[in-house]
């Protein structure tokens, strides 16, 4: 049984490898077309893995609670939809964005500032890689007692997570506009505000969209595990944590797979910002060509 489970799985992979070679090197006119094969490859390749997951768990008799297969997991879902949904609302709906929000707008407001004031670009900056490379596992606590078990300690967390990356990016994006195109605004006489929107801002929106991105996922992150050292009676982290002690590790793949489909879903709808916003920079129109 075991022999044949494994011999099935290795088929399976090797016809997947295959379909998937060929659709990569496909070759289409049509935008629309491209689209279709970019679309398919990653889903074959997903839904794959499925499979695979689902047979090999099924055929080597894999006890639940060291993994569970994809149908119990979702089995047990859509058992709790009430439960992850209200645990969607306390992490995503309060936490996250809150301090997503608050983080990168005030790490975009900072970059601005400290592009204005020599002094702060060199005594914030070196303070924002130390804080960068605090430990969340330390930040959390600390912020709870602070704000409390609720969502603003966790929207704190985030913060602390988001606003050097943000701030980080944006002074790298000011800076890459070229001299050429700077000595020709100071030749029309443009003001430093002028310079900024037309020029230098425009210029820095592929570092910002990169931080946005970036700070996309460390949100999610940064909420799940503030909510280990303590949240009210809902949550994502709160709930992984303490479906885990009862050995419910169905329940806890179930949140794991609402957390990554969230964080997919953000982090896309940022993607496609960019491209409307950048549609000039040569990333973009290559991958529209």
């Amino acid at each position: 049984m075991i022999a044949t489970t494994v011999v099935v799985a290795v088929g399976i992979w090797l016809a997947a490898w295959g379909l998937n070679e060929y659709l990569v090197r496909v070759k289409t006119r049509s935008r629309q077309s491209a689209r279709a094969v970019n679309l398919a490859v990653p889903a074959l390749f997903g839904i794959t893995l499925l499979i695979l997951w689902e047979l090999l768990t099924r055929g080597l008799h894999v006890p639940e609670i060291i993994l569970p297969a994809p149908s119990v997991i979702l089995a047990t879902g859509l058992g709790a939809l009430p439960i992850l949904y209200a645990d969607f609302q306390q992490t995503v709906l309060k936490s996250v964005l809150a301090g997503y929000t608050i983080g990168c707008s005030s790490g975009l407001a900072v970059a601005l500032l400290i592009d204005r004031s020599p002094f702060l670009k060199k005594g914030l900056l070196p303070l924002g890689n130390f804080v960068s490379a605090l430990p969340i596992v330390g930040i959390a606590p600390i912020a709870v007692m602070w704000f409390g078990f609720d969502w603003p300690s966790k929207a704190a967390v985030i913060v602390v997570m988001t606003f050097f990356p943000m701030l980080v990016n944006t002074q790298a994006g000011l800076a890459a506009a070229g001299h050429m195109e700077r000595d020709l605004m100071r030749t029309y006489a443009a003001s430093w505000w002028q310079s900024m929107v037309k020029l230098r801002l425009p210029a820095a929106w592929p570092f910002i969209f990169n931080a946005l991105k970036i700070n996309s996922t460390l949100a999610m992150i940064g909420a799940i595990v503030a909510e280990f050292f303590g949240a009210p009676v809902y949550g994502m982290g709160f709930r992984i944590s303490t479906e885990m002690g009862r050995m419910n590790t169905a329940m806890v793949w179930a949140e794991i797979v609402v957390a990554a489909i969230v964080g997919s879903i953000f982090y896309g709808m940022i993607a496609l910002i960019e491209r409307r916003v950048t549609f000039w920079h040569p990333s973009v129109r290559g991958g529209q060509a």
